[in-house]
């Protein structure tokens, strides 16, 4: 269950982006989990719906361009969307899908040396398949005064999570298929496993 919302607004910091001279940071406080998680404010989302991606930190791909995922490549596109019509990314500090990260590094070994898939890797370490809950960013949003979403995302669970926490999904935007020689197999077991929209 979610907790009552006392998360509040903590800091609003104009820091302009290569693409997004008008970007924003905004800190809060009272998260449950005490992560520090963070908003990318783009433009002038909609008061409506706007565009919303909820990001969770991944140091391989989003910061090192790591081919084995695709988490970089949909950082980036969402980024794109948000740079030509506003929106708000969450960064979520889940790094692995909530493992971590020398964890996930350890997943990854398994994964190349006996040919285990992304979920399984994880559960050989006795660790979830998939760790992440969204409750921090439901109360970020509703300290952003936002109640209704268009979600860019292909996971199920975000928008199934996020409408249970009462954030209103009223669409999904793709996130894309960011497929490579390398990925590929991340890819099909998403898409397999914990049913991605994902056109393969």
């Amino acid at each position: 269950m979610s907790h009552v919302n006392t998360v509040t607004i903590r800091s609003q910091v104009p820091i302009p982006l290569e693409s997004a001279p008008d970007a924003r940071f905004v800190t809060f406080d009272g998260l449950s989990d005490r992560a520090e998680h963070f908003a990318v404010v783009f433009g002038n989302p909609s008061t409506e719906a706007p565009l919303v991606r909820v990001h969770c930190e991944c140091i391989t791909g989003d910061v090192f361009g790591s081919l084995r995922c695709d988490c970089g490549s949909q950082l980036q596109h969402a980024m794109q969307m948000m740079q030509a019509g506003g929106g708000i990314l969450l960064y979520l500090r889940q790094e692995g899908r909530g493992i971590g990260l020398v964890a996930k590094l350890d997943a990854y070994r398994l994964q190349h040396e006996q040919g285990l898939d992304t979920y399984a890797a994880n559960e050989a370490m006795s660790l979830p398949a998939d760790a992440r809950d969204y409750d921090c960013a439901a109360h970020m949003l509703k300290a952003l005064g936002v109640g209704s979403i268009q979600l860019i995302t292909n996971n199920p669970d975000k928008v199934e999570q996020l409408n249970k926490l009462g954030i209103n999904v009223i669409s999904r935007v793709s996130a894309g298929t960011h497929k490579t020689e390398f990925n590929a197999p991340y890819l099909l077991a998403k898409a397999r496993i914990t049913g991605h929209s994902l056109e393969m």
